[in-house]
């Protein structure tokens, strides 16, 4: 299946994947920016569907009317690595989506099949149109969304370490809270594994890097190696 446009000798599409608290955001941006390719978060443009959704009242429990509104929300998403934007009906909605309103309710809209094609094929398209290449983050780029992706990265971490990035805390925080974290973590990559559609998984032939015990410039640099290899053929 083509899923990306070549449109110059150095046009490369990175698909890097993992679940939460692993380092995707950070490492994807930093490696586009390094590369000079386009950069794209899916995972935001699931929290701009699910912001519409909730401010427009639609109940993100029920299937059917979420289906019934998937393809009425415009997203639009900026693919500058130093500065990505998203809007939704023209609306900057970079800060709500970061929202625990938003963040409880993501799994849910993302689930059902109608909201997973919509976004789905926004994403290839803005692959395919991107000029030099693209960096795409998220759960299933790799095994769904660009499955002829050029370099295949997926991310891991142990749990504790995912539970300390996610607070924002390596030292400090109370047991008590990065268990509530750990735990929060846990059930995200259960329905995230477990939903019919496009659910998380590394590709076959992805490379997993465990970021664990790696410094966000070692993973950056791992990434980097992997693509520039490909890039000259290595």
């Amino acid at each position: 299946m083509e899923t990306a446009a070549r449109t110059a000798p150095a046009a490369v599409i990175v698909a890097i994947d993992g679940p939460a608290g692993t380092g995707k955001s950070s490492t994807s941006k930093a490696v586009a920016a390094k590369l000079g390719l386009g950069y794209l978060d899916t995972g935001a443009q699931y929290r701009a569907i699910t912001w519409w959704m909730v401010n427009n009242g639609i109940d993100v429990e029920d299937v059917v009317a979420v289906a019934d509104a998937a393809a009425k929300p415009v997203i639009v998403s900026g693919t500058d690595p130093a500065a990505p934007t998203i809007t939704v009906d023209g609306t900057d909605v970079a800060g709500p989506i970061r929202t625990q309103e938003v963040t409880s309710r993501v799994s849910a809209v993302s689930a059902v099949a109608e909201v997973r094609t919509r976004i789905t094929e926004l994403q290839r398209t803005i692959a395919a149109e991107a000029p030099r290449g693209i960096v795409v983050e998220g759960r299933d780029i790799g095994t769904t969304v660009l499955p002829d992706a050029d370099v295949k990265i997926f991310l891991t971490a142990s749990a504790e370490a995912r539970a300390a990035r996610r607070s924002g805390e390596l030292k400090g925080k109370e047991a008590a809270d990065l268990a509530a974290t750990q735990a929060a973590l846990a059930k995200r990559d259960a329905l995230d594994s477990g939903r019919k559609t496009s659910p998380l998984a590394k590709a076959d032939d992805a490379i997993e890097v465990d970021t664990t015990e790696l410094t966000l410039d070692q993973v950056i640099e791992c990434v980097v190696t992997l693509v520039e290899e490909k890039r000259t053929g290595v």
